[in-house]
């Protein structure tokens, strides 16, 4: 069965809201809706404190070319403008709403009626999901259109999606492909149609086999979308490890997809542009998935965007009383939660709650030397090499040892049998790399 090459931990699995059928999570009675939701430059707000708004009304434009629109997931009264706390602690500026009801802006079409007939071409496509404020659900939030905007001289040949949903717990985009086939399905003709390609390969791991045999059968009716089961292994749904999974290109060295001829965006992303092409409806909610072994009431909810964490955690029976982490996104590359005032964002894709024993970290020893890290390094590079050389500041070495290459998916941690905190210290790494290459470019 396919998979990448070099690499990969096999975690407990513990998909346990598997059989939780997407649920509409009631809407809040306030609402903070951060202004900007997007990896790139931040969005300028076209809204003031005291107006009225409707569900899908333009809140926050984007201005500069690695920018996203923002819209409001919600109709009623802008109560306030200032900075509210973020999931991870920060500050940053953020819309306030009281939420009046659920009136939705006139030319968005809110039916279920599913619309398969793609009346625009590749470069309206485009446009349309700038418009809608399109960012990639994988994780990253980055701006969807921009992927699409080809550099001059690259061509496509593939349209990658990520269906591999393979971080342990996580199960939105299994329920995803189970209820709403049809609208990915299409999704993904509309991207085939802005990429000008003729093929879509569908990458699925194999412990999902309910999903992959509906997606096939139903792929039937969609030419050049091929859904290809792939092997259960950590980190599959990395961007170049599903790449080469596919179809055996390997993304060099600090380039992007385009240059193997392939563009990647997430089953989730396809979705959220068929509502966007088909219904004229923003990216204002997702699938979040709520789950914990000590949970109770584990859900997969359709959730708009701004509603606060806390409210979540209160519809679905509240914290366990030995929670020690509650954790945005799975446990190996999701960060963990230090407000649970703040609101979910475009891209929270899961609450996990995980207990005390379970959050906890091995006591740190000295390094075995066992190799262990270098082992199962998706990147085949060497974790432990580039963490003493960031323990030493060494940071012009970490760059030459390739740490801008790690997708931070974890594995060198999690297989780590000493405890050491390897992750952590190549993620220090980096932020030094990329401060020393911004001044390198100033120069």
């Amino acid at each position: 069965m396919k998979t990448f090459n070099k690499g990969g931990v096999h975690p407990q699995e513990n998909k346990l809201s598997n059989d939780s059928a997407i649920e509409v999570f009631p809407l809040p009675k306030q609402a903070v809706v951060f202004v900007s939701q997007h990896l790139g430059a931040p969005s300028t707000l076209v809204v003031q404190k005291g107006d009225k708004v409707k569900a899908g009304q333009l809140i926050a434009k984007a201005e500069q070319f690695i920018c996203a629109n923002t819209h409001s997931p919600y109709s009623g009264t802008i109560t306030k403008i200032d900075f509210a706390t973020d999931f991870t602690g920060y500050k940053k500026p953020a819309v306030y709403i009281d939420v009046e009801g659920d009136e939705w802006m006139e030319d968005i079409d809110t039916s279920k009626d599913i619309v398969r007939e793609i009346k625009l071409d590749s470069a309206q496509i485009i446009e349309k999901i700038k418009e809608m404020g399109i960012v990639g659900l994988g994780g990253a939030a980055f701006p969807t259109h921009i992927k699409y905007m080809l550099p001059q001289g690259k061509k496509a040949d593939f349209l990658i999606i990520n269906a591999v949903e393979c971080e342990p717990y996580l199960t939105s985009d299994y329920r995803l492909m189970k209820e709403k086939a049809e609208e990915c399905l299409t999704g993904i003709e509309i991207l085939k149609k802005a990429l000008n390609v003729d093929k879509a390969l569908v990458g699925i791991e194999a412990n999902k086999p309910d999903a992959i045999e509906h997606l096939t059968k139903i792929s039937k009716n969609y030419k050049g979308i091929n859904i290809v089961p792939l092997k259960t292994k950590y980190p599959q749904g990395a961007e170049k490890q599903l790449i080469y999974a596919l179809t055996k290109r390997e993304v060099p060295s600090g380039k992007l997809p385009i240059e193997v001829g392939c563009v990647v965006n997430n089953i989730g992303t396809a979705q959220a542009v068929y509502y966007a092409i088909q219904k004229n409806m923003p990216l204002v909610q997702n699938i979040l998935t709520f789950t914990g072994k000590n949970v109770k009431q584990k859900k997969n909810l359709l959730v708009r965007v701004g509603t606060p964490i806390q409210s979540v955690i209160d519809y679905c029976g509240g914290l366990p009383e030995d929670t020690g982490k509650v954790i945005s996104g799975g446990p190996m590359m999701g960060k963990a939660i230090s407000d649970l005032s703040a609101p979910t964002v475009k891209t929270t894709s899961a609450l996990l709650l995980m207990s005390k024993k379970e959050s906890s970290r091995k006591e740190e020893t000295n390094c075995l030397r066992c190799g262990k890290c270098v082992t199962v390094c998706p990147m085949g590079l060497e974790p432990i090499k580039i963490a003493q050389l960031a323990e030493n500041r060494l940071w012009e070495d970490t760059e030459k040892s390739y740490a801008m290459d790690c997708i931070e998916c974890g594995s060198c941690l999690y297989t780590c049998p000493a405890g050491r905190p390897l992750l952590d210290l190549i993620r220090v790494s980096k932020n030094h790399i990329g401060d020393i290459r911004r001044k390198r470019a100033q120069r």
